[in-house]
């Protein structure tokens, strides 16, 4: 009998997407004769019951592009803004994917993604997601799609920064994305050879950074770059956040929940365009001009990599041998050159921090990088 599936994109657009819907979508119906479905904008798409039909013809020439033939959004299915208010809309969801005859729906996204399909699983669906996310903070996987074309984007930019630094002896910080995963900034400062780097996982003190860029001007190297992650902090800053997150961690009561989840919105509110100020501090700490270049979401766009291309690919095809083996309930993760099923339960609400020990971090430190801290 034939498989009836259902596939939607959800949280942020990432460089790779529409390789993973071509690679679950062409060994689903080529290989498996299964019929497959493309929600459009995410989990919004399901409660409206949009969606497109995804034969042969509307996966053809989608694995270069980037972005998601299918459209995303943010909505939560329990949280979602429907008729001026919001409300839990997963019910909707249950109802239109029996309506649509589903066997099983599959979940490309991140971390909130892993967060919402896990509901829905627990609502009765027969679900599968794949990891996708610039930030590569999914859980239990190697890496995540999208992760590789970003890395690549954002060492091409500092590589370009480096000429114009030298030639007017400035400080250059680039800020990454990254709110609380440092893996982009990491690995792309190490390749594009920034002499600091600052990640959330390592709150830093500002005199270290700006006692590093002394150091270099001491001894004749006139310009420094600084790749900074989006949620890198100084210490004092980063105690009250830790702080409001415990908090928000330990609260008993829904009033404790909201007060704590407010203050830490405000935080962030305050600490928003933290890597301007840190520029002008570091301006006036080391007596050389700074300039600032936030890349932004020019991270996510254009053509996916190679090495995501492949990855997507990889295990999109996975995806359809866990659906013809109905085999539900889980995230394909890459391990090493294979994908495996991890339980969706182990995934949702974890995120794949960098530890301080990690071997990215011992190789930044063993080439003079400073990482804000005194170790």
């Amino acid at each position: 009998m034939t498989k009836h599936i259902g596939i939607l994109t959800a949280g942020g657009d990432s460089p790779g997407l529409n390789a993973a819907i071509r690679g679950a979508g062409k060994a689903a119906q080529g290989h498996y004769g299964m019929q497959m479905i493309g929600f459009q904008d995410g989990f919004r798409g399901l409660v409206d019951n949009r969606f497109k039909r995804l034969d042969d013809n509307a996966l053809s020439g989608i694995l270069t592009r980037g972005g998601t033939i299918l459209g995303t959004s943010r909505d939560k299915p329990h949280r979602m803004l429907f008729g001026g208010k919001i409300q839990d809309m997963t019910n909707v969801i249950v109802e239109n994917y029996h309506a649509n005859h589903l066997d099983a729906l599959v979940c490309i996204g991140g971390g909130g993604t892993q967060k919402n399909a896990l509901k829905l699983m627990e609502k009765g669906l027969n679900i599968i997601t794949l990891p996708k996310t610039i930030d590569n903070d999914v859980a239990l996987t190697d890496v995540t799609f999208g992760f590789d074309t970003a890395l690549g984007i954002a060492t091409d930019a500092i590589d370009r920064l480096h000429s114009t630094a030298h030639s007017h002896h400035r400080i250059i910080v680039v800020e990454i994305m990254g709110h609380r995963a440092g893996w982009l900034a990491l690995g792309a400062g190490i390749a594009g050879g920034a002499d600091v780097i600052l990640l959330p996982e390592i709150p830093y003190d500002l005199e270290v950074v700006a006692a590093a860029i002394r150091e270099r001007s001491r001894s004749g190297k006139n310009f420094s770059i600084v790749a900074v992650a989006e949620g890198a902090l100084p210490t004092d800053k980063a105690s009250l956040v830790r702080e409001a997150e415990q908090r928000k961690l330990n609260a008993t009561s829904k009033k404790e929940k909201k007060d704590a989840r407010e203050d830490l919105a405000q935080l962030n509110e305050e600490y928003a365009n933290h890597t301007v100020v840190l520029s002008k501090q570091l301006e006036q700490m080391t007596g050389l001009e700074s300039r600032v270049t936030i890349l932004g979401h020019l991270q996510r766009g254009g053509t996916p990599s190679a090495a995501d291309r492949l990855l997507a690919t990889r295990l999109g095809t996975v995806c359809a041998d866990l659906i013809a083996q109905e085999h539900y309930g889980v995230m394909v993760a890459a391990r090493g050159e294979h994908a495996i099923p991890v339980p969706l339960r182990e995934v949702a609400g974890n995120k794949k921090l960098v530890p301080t020990d990690h071997p990215w971090i011992i190789s930044a430190q063993r080439v003079g990088t400073c990482l804000g801290n005194t170790e």
